[in-house]
């Protein structure tokens, strides 16, 4: 399968990316190379011939409608977009630049190439959004998002996503685009930018700096990893109905609070202090608007694709803090980065 995956310099992008050419599928990775994006993501695989990399940035549809008539796919697999949400509480602009009018764009170029395309080749071909559980909103202590969950948007980042979902279950209703749209829950791993909270606390820990936790740590998070979300985004692009929308989630449900203190102790055990790392947690001003609960109900994915996640929050972490341990060389440059090691989130930037 030839597949053109926007945003294949980020942290998921980087993974489909990896999974899909180590499968034997031509890889066309487009990215516009921000702040989160990076070459080494894809270091592994970028020597590979059936992998060509292009910066580029999806609102240029002229350079778009060019990209998919030189590659020619079989597939677009989008996951370029801006995904911090604190990021988005203190400067909106750029996620809905991106997240809206870029998907506009690249939908727009999709559906002039699939005009052009013989009836065998447009019947077969695929457009894949990638979203979030967050378009959902949030969750009591008790019951999961569906795939027929009303939305419920409730940060600029989750309100962008919500809309380029909506955006292209539209054109897949007027103009006929063969769509799929899948929401997943928190993703975790190697490559995740440090800006995330898992490897914030990892990283912070290592240097034996304050772990800040947002409130008092009792929001819940269905942690995914990873590489078993890879697995299931291939899944779908090769085996999933046009006009579903597919669930992905970890089944690993988890308080932030109970993430970072599990995370001591696997530091406490590769790189002791003098004390517990649990020692270093500090609890700080919440993010305005904090979603209380996510969980996932993947029993569609499950029964439809036959996917389930394979690695156990348990497992996923301690591969995780492995990794960073091990790759100091790969995270040390992002920490210059702008925004990483302040706190954003209060609306001080907008």
């Amino acid at each position: 399968m030839r597949l053109m995956i926007t945003g294949g310099l980020g942290f998921i992008g980087s993974a489909v990316v990896r999974l899909a050419v180590a499968k034997g599928h031509s890889v066309l990775n487009l990215d516009k190379q921000t702040y989160a994006a990076n070459p080494a993501n894809v270091a592994s695989v970028a020597s590979e011939g059936g992998y060509r990399f292009e910066r580029g940035d999806i609102c240029d549809r002229a350079q778009m409608v060019a990209l998919l008539a030189d590659f020619r796919p079989d597939a677009v697999m989008h996951l370029a977009a801006e995904s911090h949400v604190d990021r988005s509480i203190d400067g909106p602009a750029e996620f809905i630049r991106t997240n809206i009018e870029g998907t506009f764009q690249l939908l727009e170029a999709v559906r002039a190439y699939l005009s052009g395309l013989e009836d065998d080749a447009r019947a077969s071909f695929r457009f894949h959004h990638i979203s979030t559980d967050e378009v959902y909103g949030s969750l009591g202590p008790t019951g999961a998002f569906t795939e027929t969950t009303p939305y419920a948007p409730r940060s600029p980042y989750a309100a962008s996503k919500a809309a380029s979902d909506h955006i292209v279950r539209a054109w897949g209703e007027t103009y006929g685009l063969p769509v799929l749209i899948t929401n997943c829950s928190n993703n975790y791993g190697p490559f995740h930018f440090p800006e995330k909270l898992i490897p914030k606390t990892i990283l912070a820990g290592l240097a034996g700096q304050p772990i800040d936790v947002y409130g008092q740590g009792e929001n819940v998070r269905d942690w995914l990893f990873v590489d078993d979300h890879a697995v299931a985004l291939l899944g779908v692009v090769a085996k999933g109905r046009v006009g579903e929308t597919y669930n992905i989630g970890g089944n690993a449900e988890a308080r932030n609070i109970d993430i970072v203190r599990a995370i001591c102790r696997q530091l406490d055990n590769r790189r002791p202090l003098r004390a517990p790392h649990e020692r270093l947690i500090r609890f700080v001003a919440d993010r305005p608007g904090h979603d209380f609960r996510y969980a996932i109900d993947a029993t569609k994915i499950r029964q439809d694709l036959g996917w389930l996640p394979r690695v156990t929050l348990d497992e996923g972490l301690a591969r995780t803090v492995d990794w960073y341990l091990e790759n100091e060389a790969w995270w040390r440059p992002l920490l210059q980065r702008d925004g990483v090691r302040q706190r954003l989130g209060l609306g001080a930037r907008a």
